[in-house]
């Protein structure tokens, strides 16, 4: 078949994906200075949601519910609590009503690495809502909520 580009200016474009890129080129940012923050104080964002998740249930937490908060299968938990363990940030101890299960404790030094943690989170959430106006921050609220 012969034909000329021109012939098919009727084709269409396809949507605008400026929009869309934009997006994910704000999460990149967003997460790298996340990551950087939390890198700074020694902390990783899944050692910090973890250290989050145990001072949030105020309890030792058995693994599968460490995992259920982190939304993560156990395997990934235990790799996890393994490294927590090294660094000195959690303990595993016997459960006292079951002598076959083991929880995860939170340790005085996980504790200070947790507020760090919450501090440098604290200073970057402030750091991007000083680039908005109120109004603004809450229509991006209202957005991320709806693409969820």
């Amino acid at each position: 078949m012969n034909y000329k580009a021109d012939e098919h200016t009727d084709v269409e474009t396809g949507p605008d994906l400026a929009p869309m890129f934009a997006l994910l080129e704000a999460a990149r940012n967003v997460q790298g200075q996340f990551e950087a923050a939390l890198d700074s104080i020694g902390l990783s964002p899944a050692k910090y949601q973890a250290l989050d998740a145990l001072v949030k249930a105020g309890q030792p937490l058995a693994l599968s519910e460490l995992a259920g908060c982190l939304n993560c299968v156990r395997s990934n938990v235990t790799q996890l609590a393994d490294r927590l363990e090294t660094d000195g940030l959690m303990e595993r101890v016997d459960d006292p009503t079951d002598r076959r299960a083991i929880r995860a404790v939170i340790t005085p030094l996980g504790m200070e690495k947790h507020a760090a943690g919450a501090k440098v989170i604290r200073a970057l959430q402030e750091k991007f809502a000083g680039k908005v106006s109120e109004s603004d921050g809450m229509a991006f609220k209202r957005v991320l909520s709806a693409l969820q």
